[in-house]
């Protein structure tokens, strides 16, 4: 099965979410990835349409959501390694180097197939997380209850009887959420 990243609905959560965390605990806290995922991912884009290196990070980036937001130093060294193994061959268009996936590139994509739809069911397992039955709703009042804490403690900033206030909404409901979960754990 050719998988996507737009299968896995990621929405506006991306933003308050740790991807460090990794994916139920399968992968090395701190990586997003397991080592070597990345190189798929990669071939995966380039078998769709050539591509630059920015503009590769800005395809994962904008694919996932924003769960991840690849630097130059994760993805133009994989990218030389492909290129070094045959899978992709570049060449400068216009003050850029754009990057294809070769025949080569085609043929290993496919023999891992099995791990390239391994990498992407992780992926749309940690997104189940945050996309399922309830969670959108409870997101966007996140979302909103983040935005408003945050626009009232900047205009609020500098009134000391106003921002006490603030902080103590703040305590008291981080407090009923931590007794709620508390008693979810304890029943």
């Amino acid at each position: 099965m050719r998988h996507g990243w737009n299968d896995f609905g990621f929405g506006a959560w991306a933003a308050f979410c740790e991807p460090e965390a990794g994916f139920r605990g399968r992968r090395r806290r701190g990586r997003m990835f397991g080592r070597g995922d990345l190189r798929y991912l990669i071939l995966n884009l380039l078998a769709g349409r050539p591509m630059h290196g920015y503009e590769v990070m800005q395809e994962l980036a904008k694919e996932s959501g924003g769960v991840y937001a690849p630097s130059p130093g994760s993805i133009y060294p994989v990218l030389q390694m492909l290129e070094d193994q045959g899978y992709v061959e570049s060449e400068e268009q216009d003050g850029k180097r754009v990057y294809r996936i070769t025949d080569a590139g085609r043929s290993f994509l496919e023999e891992n197939r099995e791990r390239v739809d391994d990498v992407f069911d992780r992926v749309s397992d940690f997104t189940d997380r945050f996309t399922g039955p309830g969670m959108r709703d409870l997101t966007k009042s996140f979302i909103r209850f983040a935005q408003v804490s945050f626009d009232e403690a900047v205009r609020q900033a500098g009134n000391a009887d106003a921002m006490a206030r603030l902080k103590e909404v703040l305590e008291r409901a981080t407090r009923e959420m931590e007794d709620a979960a508390g008693r979810r754990r304890g029943a």
